[in-house]
């Protein structure tokens, strides 16, 4: 499980492939200076609920991955975060898509 980390005092633990794909979509928009929503429910050891936090360019996130390994990357998992993250509801993890073909499966694009 990795970790996505937020202004310091967040923290919030995302297995390592799906933490991958949100550091992709987030780092996007954060390049073209889109601010948006980010949003988990929270585990029930802590009371359940959810929490949300408001990306921005300056905002200081660190992605501590626990593999040393980099996924392979889903293409259709990136374009449906990517469509929460465009959403007024903001960006929240959804579910990968499981009908990826061979021809889908792509290495960390060099632009993103």
């Amino acid at each position: 499980m990795g970790r996505f980390i937020y202004e310091g005092s967040i923290r919030i633990e995302i297995e390592d492939r799906a933490l991958s794909h949100l550091q992709l979509v987030i780092t996007a928009k954060l390049r073209r200076a889109e601010p948006f929503n980010f949003s988990w429910r929270e585990d029930q050891s802590i009371g359940r609920g959810r929490t949300t936090v408001w990306l921005h360019p300056g905002s200081a996130l660190v992605y501590r991955f626990l593999g040393s390994r980099q996924p392979s990357i889903n293409r259709r998992w990136v374009d449906a975060l990517a469509f929460t993250a465009n959403a007024p509801t903001g960006l929240y993890l959804v579910a990968e898509p499981d009908d990826m073909s061979a021809g889908e499966k792509l290495g960390v694009p060099a632009d993103l």
